[in-house]
């Protein structure tokens, strides 16, 4: 009786008739969260071993911390057409699931994965070559250059096992596979660290290489997860099994299904890595130690995020599969079930943000300016949580119907505008400093949790065909 209470599906679905036996609310919950787990936890555990890297490369000093901070949007934006191309790879495949179409599924991936290998050669040396001018552009400053320089070169140098890893990862996302993703990144991630012990410090007999050190282990990282994802899909019970004669070319049908979902999301993926590229220049300009802050700050985040992201992750599969299946109701009940699980996630993490804010910030730094800075950020935090999960959420839902092309808007307006025009103006011509900054970010989040809160209740993306 509390679990209907609390989840309510049958107003989830509002104008949208039953087109079939409707699962009790526990099966539904139940499968939520059977699909979202495992990318919750996979992408909890990509943020924590984030801020891992970042509290292991303090200990080389604040400049350490910026330097590698200042390489993340360009290398975001180097990621931008990958990252887009998986959102599609995932929509596609878990439609095909849907529709029982394991070929198909394959072909998606078969294609993906070749133009992943071609689009990661272009971009790895393009970014290896002009490493210099674009971490200058990035804001780089004399005492965080060279470093930022040397770890974008290396972690883009090695590109190819992460590009890859990704592309077969979110194929089967798609699938519903989503603990095979979880397990390549638990690995993945405990190579990073520990290589990270051996590398930064140069402990047990190994070099220390400091920051260069923390780049190479993460690229030691990917290569152990790219090989446990392609072995993934060598099994002969996998629904996206590549083992035997699998045809190597690409075909019209398959092609244009990628491309009508991956073109707008790269749109949306190139706005919002510009936004957070132009956002991050003004925030490194208030100085090293207000960005190294941020840095923290802004790792801090990626702790939220990945809840989110995580249902975000598992609404796609969900609400596409579900709209492969014909069964439009189950997409809206599916998408309000995912909100709802994120509200919760949302509700703990507050509590922590708020009772634990500088505990937390002590742990990459005992200076007092910046655990003054990070006071100011993690009481934004509390708020900013609940609408950074619910707008990631709602995306998700958008994505997994084919509604690319509203997400990628969603991003041109929010992120490429509101984002760095307020926190422009907050930072300078209001003097707020880096509150300003993150007034701008919170503001970003609440247009963004407005249109896509708007969309998904309007409904109309259930009836899109992809």
């Amino acid at each position: 009786m509390l679990l209907s209470k609390l989840l309510r599906t049958q107003s989830m679905l509002k104008k949208v008739p039953a087109a079939g036996p409707i699962p009790s609310d526990h099966q539904l919950l139940k499968e939520t969260l059977r699909i979202a787990w495992p990318s919750m936890l996979e992408s909890f555990l990509v943020a924590l071993v984030g801020m891992i890297d970042t509290i292991m490369v303090s200990e080389l000093g604040t400049a350490a911390i910026a330097a590698v901070g200042l390489t993340t949007q360009p290398k975001f934006i180097g990621l931008a057409v990958f990252l887009s191309l998986n959102v599609a790879v995932s929509a596609l495949v878990a439609r095909r699931r849907g529709e029982d179409s394991p070929d198909k599924a394959r072909r998606v991936l078969v294609q993906s994965i070749l133009i992943t290998l071609g689009l990661t050669a272009v971009v790895s040396v393009l970014a290896v070559s002009f490493a210099d001018p674009i971490l200058r552009l990035a804001g780089t400053a004399e005492d965080t250059h060279d470093d930022a320089v040397a770890y974008f070169r290396i972690i883009m140098g090695g590109m190819v096992f992460n590009t890859l890893s990704m592309v077969i990862n979110a194929a089967q996302r798609g699938a519903g596979n989503t603990k095979i993703a979880m397990k390549t990144n638990i690995v993945s991630n405990g190579v990073n660290i520990c290589f990270n012990y051996l590398l930064i410090g140069g402990n047990l007999g190994f070099p220390r290489l400091g920051v260069r050190g923390a780049a190479i282990a993460t690229v030691i990282g990917t290569v152990a997860a790219c090989a446990m994802s392609i072995r993934s899909v060598l099994r002969h019970d996998s629904f996206l099994n590549l083992r035997g004669r699998v045809k190597v070319s690409f075909d019209r049908e398959t092609m244009r299904a990628i491309v009508n979902i991956g073109s707008s999301t790269l749109a949306e993926q190139l706005f919002l890595r510009i936004g957070f590229l132009t956002y991050s220049i003004i925030v490194a300009h208030l100085g090293t130690t207000a960005f190294a802050a941020h840095q923290v700050g802004m790792n801090i985040m990626s702790i939220s995020f990945s809840f989110g992201d995580g249902l975000s992750v598992a609404s796609v599969a969900l609400v596409g599969r579900s709209l492969g299946e014909h069964r439009r109701d189950l997409a809206r009940i599916y998408g309000g079930i995912c909100q709802k699980v994120g509200i919760f996630f949302a509700l703990v993490l507050s509590v922590i943000y708020l009772c634990f804010s500088q505990q937390i910030f002590l742990l990459f730094s005992d200076e007092k300016q910046i655990l003054d800075y990070g006071t100011m950020i993690m009481r934004l935090l509390t708020v900013v949580v609940f609408l950074q999960i619910s707008q990631v959420v709602f995306t998700g839902c958008l994505r997994g119907a084919g509604d690319a092309r509203y997400t990628a808007f969603v991003s041109l307006v929010s992120v490429a505008f509101v984002r760095p025009f307020s926190g422009w103006l907050f930072c300078y011509p209001l003097n707020l400093g880096l509150f300003g900054a993150w007034l701008g970010l919170a503001l970003d989040q609440l247009v963004r949790f407005l249109m896509t809160y708007f969309r998904f209740r309007k409904g109309k993306w259930v009836d899109l065909k992809i």
